[in-house]
């Protein structure tokens, strides 16, 4: 049986050179490592942001890049639900368009995720009619994130979504997180350089060295 995540890559962005392998058979990983380490490049390498120099992506038994076979699928088509830092909602559009954004990308896909499910399970429902410019940072993230799961993904990708906010607003979305990861059942890659949300969050944890860059 495959590994959830099987991949060797060469990324290079600017000056920087990495080779990066992930073997792991855990739904939930985690990756950390000082600024630098190439946690970022990775992910937007698995997403379909970034092209590798050479190698192979493989997620959960189904390849979304392999250098060898000539087979690089365009982002559109790797059905990811990608979180970054900041939330990056569309600030003229309210709650309920922002999460009608992702659903756009899933047309042709069959739903795993109810419109009125992924609002109850974010407790986003009184955010509905509120413009994103009036949400607080934990807030744009919950909506970020329901944003990404109305995508309908197979995998989802959280680059640092807590790097933003205070501790105070840090442990009001962590709970909401969890119970995305434990209800959700996707295959998640949870950046972070905090030990507690690593701990917190993922099943096993892979920290990447700037030595190696």
């Amino acid at each position: 049986m495959s590994a959830v995540f099987d991949i060797d890559v060469s990324l290079a962005r600017g000056d920087f050179r990495r080779q990066v392998q992930v073997q792991s058979d855990a739904r939930v990983l985690a990756l950390t490592g000082v600024s630098g380490a190439g946690k970022t490049s990775l992910l937007q390498a698995i997403a379909g942001l970034l092209r590798p120099r050479a190698g192979r992506i493989a997620v959960a038994g189904r390849t979304l890049f392999d250098s060898a076979e000539r087979i690089d699928l365009p982002a559109h088509r790797r059905h990811i639900g990608f979180v970054f830092q900041d939330a990056r909602l569309f600030p003229h559009l309210a709650v309920r368009a922002n999460l009608g954004y992702g659903a756009r990308f899933a047309k042709d896909r069959t739903p795993r995720f109810a419109f009125d499910d992924v609002v109850a399970l974010l407790g986003i429902a009184p955010l509905l009619a509120r413009r994103t410019v009036n949400l607080s940072g934990g807030e744009a993230q919950r909506v970020a994130i329901g944003r990404a799961l109305l995508s309908q993904p197979d995998l989802l990708l959280l680059d640092e979504p807590l790097a933003s906010l205070d501790q105070a607003r840090r442990e009001e979305l962590i709970p909401y997180l969890q119970r995305v990861r434990d209800d959700s059942g996707l295959p998640m890659i949870y950046v972070s350089h905090v030990a507690d949300e690593v701990r917190r969050m993922a099943d096993t944890v892979l920290a990447l060295d700037a030595a190696l860059r």
